[in-house]
């Protein structure tokens, strides 16, 4: 039988054509006609954002002006939450739709599980009407972009909007393959350290990719001293080195020449540590305001005050370097008319946090600062601010912009179909959940790990498994204890047996497909 060459075969073509310029992969002469109907979807995840250092949302620091600007023409998720404390658990849950205990992607650089790869985003729009871009910074989001990868058109490598890649081969010569290839490549250079075990880097290889390494960063520090004074923005002891300009920029290019209707799911590492902003927001921040010194908790990592502070404030200087490339990219947006049919959402897969003498995020506990991210959704047409104050999940947005775009809910989704975008009654007692359990086996039930289940105005944690700190439990009331400096948690309170039997039922369900009959 002839097989019909469809519009998704020809964009996958034109899409993998090397001629194209570098800055523009898909030339404006393959442009398509707009479907007024049906409307561009644009996600822009900015990496590690927490809700609790944005200004839009009552930060005494003005670190978003321009997200404030934006929220005066969108809808603003005000309790918002994440679906883990990483990049791996939380990007799975906002492209799946699941929580980390369905999906299973919970550990460091953790894929979905096998069964459940085609529960994304990008297979649900998946019927050669939406054309899929994506781009992210992050190698651990990388790895779940590249498993979902049938589904999706143009996935640009990061390596090409970089000034400084140390990776050679997974993107170049790998495509097919690139988790195992980037793994294998990086347990050669560099190591691999894994929860339980670290695996050696081969000498040679390791010593000569080391002095390679040295001089190539070296050569950037010197070229752009000026201009970033603490080195270029960079992933975590500096795999990559990029200009956060370079893929905005490119992002605008691409989404103005793309096919239409068109899905960019575009993920940027900023404001992730390290916290290296242009020169421009450095020194941005006086000190008159001092955040409150809390508690230390039994996972501290013995982090002074003032190493926090110090450390907060840096990552607020590249929280507003970040918002003032979010803002170019809606002025961009808004000159050119794409504001007028595209879904535009503004996110992060998880928050930082600077207390208890814990910094960033890669810690058991749960504490809001990790957990609540915004969420800011403008809709075509839209011209007053909407604020909704209930809970809502990460797991919430595959469900809505399916439902946007007019396409059927699948039933496999953990989230529901966020305010605003439909008329039903608004849940305010619904339970949100967001789980760590980095250390668990993958196809086994969860016996070691962080579960934060979201009630209403209460916050119900439960650590279980851990030494030292097995089956322990904290309760907070977010309403009027918003920096959950007072625990609840006790016996006697009546409020505890409810939230406590349906956090415990939760897990119980989660477990069953894995538990042993």
């Amino acid at each position: 039988m002839k097989k019909e060459f469809s519009r998704r075969d020809f964009l996958k073509v034109g899409a993998s054509i090397p001629l194209l310029k570098l800055a523009m992969d898909i030339s404006p002469q393959e442009t398509f006609l707009r479907d007024l109907h049906t409307p561009n979807i644009l996600i822009v995840v900015f990496d590690a954002l927490s809700a609790t250092n944005v200004s839009l949302h009552g930060y005494p620091r003005e670190t978003t002006p321009n997200l404030s600007s934006f929220a005066e023409q969108a809808t603003v998720y005000n309790r918002h939450y994440a679906g883990g404390s990483f990049t791996s658990p939380g990007t799975a849950s906002l492209l799946t739709g699941t929580y980390p205990w369905t999906n299973r992607a919970f550990h460091l650089y953790g894929t979905v599980a096998r069964e459940f790869e085609q529960n994304n985003l990008f297979h649900s729009f998946g019927d050669d009407d939406y054309h899929r871009m994506v781009f992210t910074h992050n190698d651990l989001a990388a790895m779940l972009l590249y498993q979902f990868g049938d589904d999706i058109e143009f996935h640009k490598n990061t390596k090409e909007l970089c000034r400084f890649s140390e990776y050679f081969l997974a993107d170049d010569y790998f495509p097919s393959d690139h988790n195992a290839a980037f793994l294998g490549e990086r347990t050669i250079t560099r190591g691999q350290r894994g929860q339980d075990l670290q695996l050696p880097s081969t000498t040679f290889f390791s010593a000569l990719h080391r002095v390679w390494r040295t001089h190539e960063k070296q050569s950037l520090r010197v070229d752009y001293k000026n201009e970033f004074p603490r080195g270029l923005p960079s992933t975590n002891a500096g795999p990559i080195q990029y200009l956060l300009e370079d893929a905005t920029d490119w992002v605008q290019q691409q989404i103005s020449a793309a096919p239409q209707p068109f899905m960019g799911y575009f993920h940027f590492l900023p404001p992730h540590e390290p916290y290296n902003p242009h020169k421009d927001f450095i020194n941005i921040f006086n000190e008159e305001w001092q955040p409150i010194s809390k508690p230390e908790h039994h996972f501290s990592q013995n982090h002074t005050q003032n190493e926090l502070n110090r450390k907060r404030k840096n990552y607020d200087e590249y929280i507003a370097y970040a918002d003032a490339e979010f803002g170019k990219l809606v002025d961009f947006m808004r000159k050119n008319g794409l504001l007028d049919n595209t879904i535009l959402v503004l996110t992060s897969d998880h928050g930082e946090m600077f207390e208890r003498g814990i910094l960033e995020h890669i810690t058991p506990t749960l504490y809001e600062p990790i957990t609540r991210v915004p969420l800011i959704i403008s809709q075509p047409g839209q011209n007053k601010r909407v604020d909704v104050d209930s809970p809502t999940s990460c797991t919430d947005l595959l469900p809505t912009l399916l439902h946007a775009a007019g396409k059927a809910v699948p039933d496999w989704s953990d989230g529901r179909i966020l305010p605003a975008f439909t008329e039903d009654d608004i849940d305010t007692e619904r339970s949100i959940f967001t789980v760590e359990s980095k250390s668990n086996p993958k196809p086994s039930p969860l016996t070691k790990g962080t579960v934060a289940m979201v009630k209403g105005r209460y916050k119900m944690v439960h650590y279980f498994g851990y030494d030292g700190f097995d089956d322990q439990f904290e309760m907070y009331d977010l309403e009027n204890d918003p920096d959950e400096l007072e625990d609840l948690y006790s016996e006697s309170n009546t409020l505890v047996g409810d939230l406590k039997a349906e956090l415990l039922a939760a897990i119980e369900e989660a477990n069953k497909p894995y538990s042993r009959s």
